[in-house]
């Protein structure tokens, strides 16, 4: 849920979730293909080594520490993820807030992203996706305020997403423009927050640990879905980096809508593991299933 500009210095809103709520580089081309090494499939499952997972990535982008990339775990016809990969170096090397590549925003907090395309052939209705690196989190205070990731996975093209901006009343109309009942997921809510250039609207699961009203958990990991002018256009898993790098396996459920524009293969989890043979971290779209 990280903020942008297209000047990198205009005010990209607050985030402020209603008390009601819980208090709420593009990169084309070529991919690379290789045998998953894990002896589980996407949802734990042990795999029979006939049966095992393939790994068909996308561009690799350096940044301190290694790479960042997408990726495919496919099982024959089946694709079981949709996810990015995280070098195990990159997590000791993440930059700083002085990073002369690091965006201040007007709030203080700051923010490196990085764009990245999918694999070829990619059979997911998502177009790109970016890794938000956030080494002071965001608002709100004593929620999200801490060094996490925003994993951002696009239905529109980057085009499309840079033309979000906040140049005119267009932008509030799109904005305001909200999906109608049946393709927004149960229990997700618009807590009023101001929508955020080059992402839009972002929708929120009151029911999250981290929201509870009384009794709030530290954030760990949460999921977002976002929309723009009446359409669902992004999908976002925020995983806490100090929870990454504990190396969990956790699959968590998502709330899906009744029904999906474009229609394709969309989540119904997402996956948040650390993977030893190949020495990655990877946050990943689950239980892929057409919708």
């Amino acid at each position: 849920m990280s903020r942008w500009s297209t000047n990198r210095r205009i005010d990209a809103g607050r985030l402020t979730l209603l008390a009601g709520v819980g208090a709420a580089l593009v990169l084309v081309g070529g991919c690379e293909s290789e045998e998953a090494h894990t002896s589980e499939d996407a949802m734990g499952t042990p795999s029979a080594a006939a049966e095992s997972p393939t790994l068909r990535y996308g561009t690799p982008l350096a940044v301190p520490g290694g790479t960042v990339r997408t990726y495919l775990l496919e099982e024959g016809d089946r694709t079981l993820e949709v996810g990015i990969a995280i070098d195990e170096g990159v997590m000791n090397h993440l930059p700083d807030v002085e990073d002369p590549l690091m965006t201040i925003l007007p709030d203080g907090h700051a923010l490196i992203e990085w764009e990245l395309d999918l694999p070829e052939g990619n059979p997911t209705p998502f177009r790109h996706a970016t890794l938000d690196w956030n080494p002071m989190g965001h608002e709100p205070p004593g929620v999200y305020d801490v060094p996490h990731f925003d994993v951002h996975f696009y239905t529109i093209t980057s085009e499309e997403r840079e033309a979000i901006l906040p140049v005119g009343p267009e932008f509030e109309a799109a904005a305001a423009h909200h999906p109608s009942p049946e393709f927004v997921p149960a229990g997700y809510v618009d807590p009023g927050m101001p929508a955020v250039p080059r992402m839009g609207v972002h929708w929120i699961d009151p029911t999250s640990p981290e929201l509870h009203p009384e009794t709030p958990e530290p954030f760990t990991r949460t999921f977002i879905y976002g929309t723009w002018d009446g359409r669902l256009t992004f999908v976002e898993p925020m995983v806490a980096t100090n929870w990454l790098a504990t190396r969990p396996d956790e699959t968590i459920p998502v709330p899906v809508a009744e029904r999906y524009e474009p229609e394709g293969l969309w989540p119904g989890a997402y996956r948040v593991y650390w993977d030893a043979p190949t020495n990655q971290y990877r946050i990943a779209l689950a239980d892929l299933a057409h919708r």
